[in-house]
């Protein structure tokens, strides 16, 4: 297994001076520890409005269906650890445009597009966001809780037509980590630690130059398709725990690395990016996990 542990992405973010687009995810939790500066979170959920003041060791997280936004109060910057590593870019985050748009994927794709200059792209689309978060924030401030309530049923149905794809992607990622936690229990149960000896260090540089984010400008990883700085070789263990293809440091044959009855799984070196920003359709937008 090469991808980064449990399943999770990580990400630099750099929060925009003026904020960023308050938005939700319908499957994946997502996590803020501040590294620098000082902001606010804004949330959003049916318990009402919530600040959150975040400073440097701040830890926060938030789960599926928490409207977000980061408030920039000075140089605020935060490393992001999203759960479902894939699903953030695959169109698991919904902006909170207002909810007559979230209700037509084709007014959708065309709100979240980033066309032309993207600082100014990035700004139109925050401000159509926050004006349908606003109407979201006065309702639930007057004790009507029906706006937010239609806001996540056009969310779900946005979404519903990618679900197939991501229950392939989660299958491959997420569940296989777990899959193989369990194959490594069950061989440490029996005295069984040969998956010791195909150990690897394993790295991703970010993405560069930054990428434009719904919350700021990000520094994503790849943590999907990692370059492998030094792994087992094929002549370094005992005949039979290493199969299918040589490991060397830097690089890696198309086979993939095991050691008795743990797999390791395929593992390639490189990068393949993290979706386009602005893509032309409602899936991959880019959020803070993964933006």
């Amino acid at each position: 297994m090469t991808a980064f542990p449990g399943g999770t992405s990580v990400s630099r973010l750099a929060v925009y001076d003026d904020g960023g687009t308050p938005h939700l995810h319908t499957v994946s939790t997502e996590a803020y520890v501040v590294t620098g500066g000082t902001g606010t979170l804004l949330t959003l959920d049916t318990n009402g409005l919530r600040e959150t003041p975040l400073a440097a060791g701040s830890t926060i997280w938030f789960t599926p269906g928490t409207i977000h936004r980061a408030v920039n109060l000075d140089d605020l910057r935060v490393l992001v650890i999203m759960s479902n590593a894939g699903l953030p870019e695959a169109g698991d985050a919904v902006m909170t445009f207002p909810t007559g748009i979230v209700a037509d994927p084709e007014r959708y794709r065309a709100a979240a597009h980033l066309s032309g200059d993207p600082d100014q792209a990035v700004r139109r689309r925050r401000d159509l966001a926050l004006e349908g978060f606003e109407q979201l924030v006065a309702a639930a401030e007057a004790g009507d809780p029906k706006p937010l309530r239609e806001f996540h049923e056009a969310a779900v149905a946005l979404v519903r037509p990618l679900v197939a794809g991501w229950r392939d992607l989660w299958q491959s990622t997420v569940e296989a980590a777990t899959r193989r936690t369990a194959a490594i229990l069950d061989a440490l149960e029996t005295g069984d630690g040969r998956h010791l000896a195909a150990s690897a260090v394993l790295g991703s540089p970010p993405s560069d130059p930054p990428r434009w984010g719904m919350c700021g400008r990000l520094g994503a990883h790849d943590v999907h398709h990692p370059a492998v700085l030094s792994a087992v070789s094929s002549g370094s263990v005992s005949s039979g725990s290493v199969s299918s293809g040589s490991v060397s440091s830097g690089s890696v044959s198309s086979g993939s690395v095991s050691s008795g009855p743990v797999s390791y799984g395929p593992v390639s070196s490189g990068s393949v990016g993290f979706g386009s920003v602005g893509s032309g359709s409602a899936g991959p937008v880019v959020t803070e996990g993964h933006q």
